[in-house]
């Protein structure tokens, strides 16, 4: 097994476990103690687990200071995505007024979206094309495209929201945390979050696994402030903190 191969399957059972011992690492990842010994030196180094005597834990709170490109996310957790898209589609109704965020999950949503005949706002310009494409009606809101998330994001796009009152929204996030929050990259995407939020009666956040125990550099809401749609929940803190639906 390759390098970066043990860090992912270490990071993956820590994750599962939340503390792990060396010899427990040894038997499940298939390397000698002292391997696991000098990747266990190395992820703590990296900030990715916290080293303790015999074994590791997992730290509480991961701050991710880059964001990958669209094309990037999109090969990232597909079948996830795919099985959350699958369910949230499942809570649209005929007389919905709903908001899609920008993201990879929620142009999921808007594929497995049959003949509807809610309306739909949206920032994000692939979810736009999408929603068009199935003959759905569609409004998309105006401001500053993002080329990094091919969003539509800033002042404009707020002040555009303003006078829309959302049934549902659907947002992506890039961290899920139990003291930060849900968080983004930047403050002109979060500000959108925040109105879609404000101007529904139901926030969803739909968001793998992947994302809990994470934070960035913008928090756009509590994390009472919506409830989520995801793969599994590893923590059961979260459970207690919002209503979450776990569909794997």
């Amino acid at each position: 097994m390759l390098t970066e191969e043990r860090y992912a399957a270490i990071l993956e059972i820590l994750r599962n476990k939340n503390a792990v011992t060396v010899i427990e690492l040894t038997e499940m990842v298939g390397a000698s103690e002292s391997t696991i010994r000098r990747d266990l030196n190395a992820l703590d180094a990296m900030g990715k687990l916290n080293k303790v005597h015999g074994g590791a834990t997992a730290i509480e709170r991961e701050f991710i200071l880059n964001e990958d490109s669209v094309s990037v996310k999109e090969q990232l957790n597909v079948e996830e995505k795919k099985a959350i898209a699958r369910y949230a589609v499942t809570m649209i109704q005929d007389d919905d007024f709903i908001f899609i965020d920008a993201g990879t999950t929620t142009r999921w949503l808007i594929e497995y979206i049959e003949a509807s005949n809610a309306a739909f706002v949206t920032n994000g310009i692939p979810q736009a094309k999408l929603l068009m494409k199935k003959g759905l009606k569609t409004y998309m809101i105006g401001g500053m495209a993002k080329p990094v998330t091919e969003a539509i994001v800033g002042a404009d796009a707020v002040n555009h929201m303003k006078k829309y009152n959302f049934s549902k929204c659907f947002l992506g996030t890039n961290g899920i945390h139990l003291d930060y929050g849900f968080t983004t990259m930047d403050v002109e995407e979060a500000m959108v979050k925040t109105e879609a939020l404000n101007h529904s009666y139901a926030g969803i956040i739909l968001a793998d696994s992947s994302k809990f125990g994470k934070v960035t550099a913008v928090t756009f809401a509590g994390i009472e402030k919506a409830c989520i749609i995801t793969d599994k929940v590893r923590n059961d803190k979260y459970r207690d903190a919002t209503i979450i639906k776990e569909v794997l």
